[in-house]
């Protein structure tokens, strides 16, 4: 199953979105249309890429936005980049998003005791590869990190793209750790402290931020994906999620190849980048 991407609006704008095709050309939804499995057999998920590891800006799927497109985050105003903050460049895994999974605000979890963050559930993938916004890849789950944000909890899966050439070599948490040493400490580091230059405290985690193996994590994300199929199914209220969708069948949100061309359409034209802000300010300094 491929996928590709088309871009609109200027980047480095407030109007940049990045749409998502299917294998034949169909405008679809990221977070609804892409199946959470690329083998269920093999406990291989699919995840879409929304910043490629070593960048900064936040870009986003866009859950409250009709076919979910690609897009960055807005912060007081402003485009969003997350700080650098040290020892750390931008990201440092390609992070993103695992679709068709949703966590519910409404569960509270038992192990948590936090209510989930009204979001496709968040992947970080550990593989050599450099990706690019909107890649859609195949991972294997490793392991998971409870992140508690602002009283939500934020499950941060660990995974490595099944493509890599050496994924055959992990197939747990430990084999992190054995072959990637100091990669979950900086992950637990870059998690605690990323939005401290925002002004904001040290961020939380369930287990005194240790982390779960892959079969916790798969657990997790499949009851995800429970949520998900509720949320589909208008078993559970959308709120201000856009659910419209172009093949999911069972859904009340399907709408027509014609209707989602249309709403593509409707977006800015794809135009010349505008300068990514190079101002020394407390989006990209070091914090020492």
């Amino acid at each position: 199953m491929s996928f590709s991407t088309e871009e609109r609006g200027p980047p480095n704008t407030r109007d940049y979105r990045i749409f998502f095709k299917d294998a034949a050309g169909r405008y679809i939804s990221p977070f609804h249309d892409i199946p959470i499995f690329a083998d269920e057999a093999q406990n291989i998920l699919h995840a879409v890429v929304e910043v490629p590891r070593w960048t900064n800006a936040k870009m986003e799927i866009a859950t409250k936005d009709a076919l979910n497109p690609l897009k960055q985050d807005v912060k007081n105003g402003k485009l969003r980049y997350v700080a650098n903050v040290f020892p750390h460049k931008g990201y440092i895994w390609n992070y993103g998003a695992i679709p068709q999974t949703w966590e519910d605000p409404q569960h509270r979890d038992a192990d948590t005791g936090c209510r989930g963050d009204d979001d496709p559930i968040d992947v970080c993938d550990i593989g050599d590869k450099v990706c690019s916004p909107g890649e859609v890849i195949r991972v294997k789950v490793l392991g998971t990190l409870a992140l508690i944000d602002e009283g939500e909890t934020d499950w941060k899966v660990i995974a490595i793209n099944a493509d890599d050439p050496e994924a055959g070599r992990f197939d747990d948490i430990d084999d992190v750790r054995r072959l990637k040493p100091g990669y979950l400490e900086a992950t637990f580091d870059w998690f605690k402290r990323y939005k401290v230059p925002d002004g904001k405290a040290e961020n939380q985690f369930a287990f005194d931020g240790q982390f779960r193996g892959k079969d916790f994590a798969l657990e997790t994300v499949k009851s995800t994906h429970q949520f998900w199929k509720a949320l589909i199914s208008r078993e559970t209220a959308a709120g201000e999620l856009n659910c419209t969708n172009t093949s999911v069948s069972e859904g009340l949100f399907c709408c027509s190849a014609e209707d989602a061309a249309a709403v593509v359409e409707s977006a800015c034209a794809f135009g010349a980048a505008e300068p990514i802000p190079t101002s020394v300010d407390k989006w990209f300094y070091y914090d020492k």
